[in-house]
């Protein structure tokens, strides 16, 4: 009997080896969508310029047409800016007033501002993203997202907290400076106030951006000069809103809340910081991954020591 029972009992104890392999087909199985996409978006890979145009171009349609799609919502709108200067006076930051007269004087600084406001807004952005395509690769993809994300995050804030800009405020005394010296400088003066939602104001994304850029910028170019300016960049742009009656300094804190946000997001998608990628993808020949990879095909007998096979693990080095 006791034989007996030991030959019943033992085949339900089966080898490490194959609970291991039954544990691994059961438990993992194909990866799910989200497993592949996850698997997708963390490997660096090189953009495609015909794909990036079409994605930046279709994003900012996409971003333009809802925002201006929000409703306006005019007096609840009004009344959120008598209660943000409010607030602001409460903190004694409310420096907007002083900052719009004080300029506005200095007609050849606030015409510049003008169009500073109108333009640059959209060129620096659009610069830092063709260096970064160029010079950055296996970094662009990351990086660009994070400013995705966080202009997909700012419509919320422009459907949920209509806010009107300083210049809007009936008997406020702020300047609008576009119609008073008649530049062109604004979306949301002049002609162009009937297709642009003039009460987008919460979140800055003139700041988001411009920040966004300053980042980018002091991380991975190498002359001091050039960092420097990039980090000046988004403090310009801080005093052009004001100046040209557009934001309040809150607006502009809304943007760094929004920009640090959209940070987090991608860092928990992406499992590690923007700024911690490659150069360069392994695919791309300026990679030290590419080199070593050729390198040990030129080996007699088409094999690689192990000298030339160590390099192909090892990620770029950063500017």
């Amino acid at each position: 009997m006791g034989g007996t029972e030991s030959r019943e009992t033992q085949p339900r104890s089966l080898p490490k080896s194959s609970a291991a392999s039954g544990s691994t087909a059961t438990e993992i199985g194909p990866p799910t969508a989200a497993v592949r996409f996850l698997r997708y978006v963390r490997t660096p890979r090189r953009p495609r310029f015909v794909v990036e145009l079409a994605l930046v171009a279709l994003s900012y349609w996409v971003y333009s047409l809802i925002r201006n799609a929000v409703p306006n919502r005019e007096s609840l709108a009004m009344e959120r800016a008598w209660q943000l200067l409010d607030f602001e006076k409460t903190l004694h930051i409310d420096i907007e007033y002083s900052i719009n007269h004080a300029i506005n004087k200095v007609t050849w600084l606030i015409v510049g501002m003008n169009y500073y406001y109108a333009t640059l807004h959209f060129v620096v952005t659009i610069g830092v993203l063709v260096w970064l395509f160029h010079w950055h690769p296996g970094r662009y993809g990351a990086v660009r997202w994070v400013l995705f994300i966080t202009t997909a995050l700012a419509l919320f804030g422009y459907f949920f907290y209509a806010l009107a800009p300083p210049r809007l405020l009936p008997g406020a005394g702020y300047i609008d400076t576009v119609l008073v010296h008649e530049t062109w400088g604004s979306m949301a003066s002049g002609d162009m106030k009937n297709v642009s939602n003039q009460f987008a104001a919460m979140p800055s994304m003139h700041i988001g951006w411009s920040t966004w850029c300053a980042l980018a910028i002091w991380k991975f170019a190498r002359p001091l000069w050039v960092r420097v300016l990039g980090l000046l960049y988004p403090l310009l742009t801080l005093t052009v809103i004001m100046a040209t009656g557009n934001h309040f300094l809150l607006d502009a804190v809304g943007g760094w809340v929004t920009l640090a946000a959209g940070f987090a997001i991608q860092r928990l998608v992406f499992a590690r910081s923007a700024y911690r990628f490659p150069r360069y993808t392994p695919d791309d020949p300026r990679s030290e991954e590419y080199r070593a990879r050729t390198a040990s095909e030129d080996v007699p007998g088409g094999g690689a020591t192990d000298s030339q096979r160590e390099p192909a693990g090892v990620s770029s080095p950063s500017p």
